[in-house]
């Protein structure tokens, strides 16, 4: 069953978190239920830790806790180690009924620092083989736990490119699935209908984010960080005219594999020049017309 989630990030950011501080954590729980009408929320650096404590507070809400981002270490740390790390993460989602756990190597990522996207850290062959034997494991670790890995691509770390989510899947074994973001696979250099349908068998999760091509264009030519992109407004929602990404192809392909997970809205702006309410209900309208046009719902 398909179900529509948001992430608090278009309300309040979680790297840069003087954007949306002033935006009380009631209002995004009521905009995003009640008035947008999404069935669930990512996690978020308001939520609190505490597995019941979460759990109380999206009843509350009516909405359902979907999973949340957990940074890996694997190219710093053992393997054991981020075991031990990553435990009390899942505890949190199976408390809250979470079927997912996004995560990503943050160990030498630039996303949330002010050095340029064009130095971020490239795995070379070998590398990249030995990180995902790692990743598989950790992937294993939580498959046994009746979680599923879901790896997020992501702008400023070592998977980035089409090339480099390429090189992941084939080092990475089946325990490993695949977050699907359009915004992070475009913004890297790729085709998002191309990239998905390459790998659209073990997409598991799916972020419905779009791109604006004139400021990642800036942020190419100027040298700038992820996060300078992500202040200018790179990032917008599907149905967004400035955006570059259609989501119906994309939507189609979920469709004709039988995809049945979490179709998330994850489009960080500054609320103070895009107003959340307004570009997360544009957002979700679009996606819910273009999905029930291809029987998708």
């Amino acid at each position: 069953m398909i179900r529509f989630g948001t992430n608090p990030i278009a309300w309040a950011n979680d790297d840069d978190q003087t954007l949306g501080a002033h935006i009380p954590t009631q209002r995004i729980l009521d905009e995003a239920g009640r008035q947008i009408g999404f069935d669930g929320i990512e996690n978020g650096h308001r939520w609190p830790a505490d597995p019941e404590e979460l759990r109380v507070m999206m009843h509350d809400a009516g909405l359902a806790f979907i999973s949340g981002w957990h940074s890996l270490n694997l190219l710093a740390h053992s393997v054991e180690d981020e075991k031990k790390a990553i435990q009390p993460h899942l505890d949190r989602l199976r408390h809250n009924g979470c079927t997912v756990c996004i995560a990503c190597e943050t160990s030498n990522s630039v996303q949330g620092l002010d050095t340029p996207l064009s130095e971020r850290v490239v795995l070379s062959d070998a590398e990249m083989t030995d990180f995902g034997v790692k990743v598989e494991e950790i992937a294993k670790y939580c498959a046994d736990q009746g979680i599923a890995l879901v790896y997020h691509h992501h702008m400023g770390t070592v998977v980035q490119s089409p090339e480099d989510i390429d090189a992941f899947m084939a080092a990475t074994g089946p325990a490993t699935k695949l977050l699907f973001d359009a915004g992070h696979c475009s913004f890297g250099g790729g085709d998002p209908e191309t990239v998905l349908r390459k790998h659209i068998d073990r997409v598991r999760h799916f972020h419905a984010k779009n791109v604006r091509p004139a400021i990642r264009a800036r942020v190419e030519a100027e040298g700038l960080s992820f996060m300078d992109g992500i202040r200018a407004g790179v990032f917008t929602v599907p149905g967004d005219q400035d955006g570059e990404i259609d989501f119906e192809p994309l939507l189609k392909l979920l469709a004709e594999h039988g995809y049945d997970g979490w179709i998330v809205i994850e489009a960080e702006q500054d609320p103070d020049k895009r107003n959340p309410l307004l570009y997360q209900t544009l957002g979700l309208s679009t996606l819910k017309r273009q999905a029930a046009a291809i029987g998708l719902i």
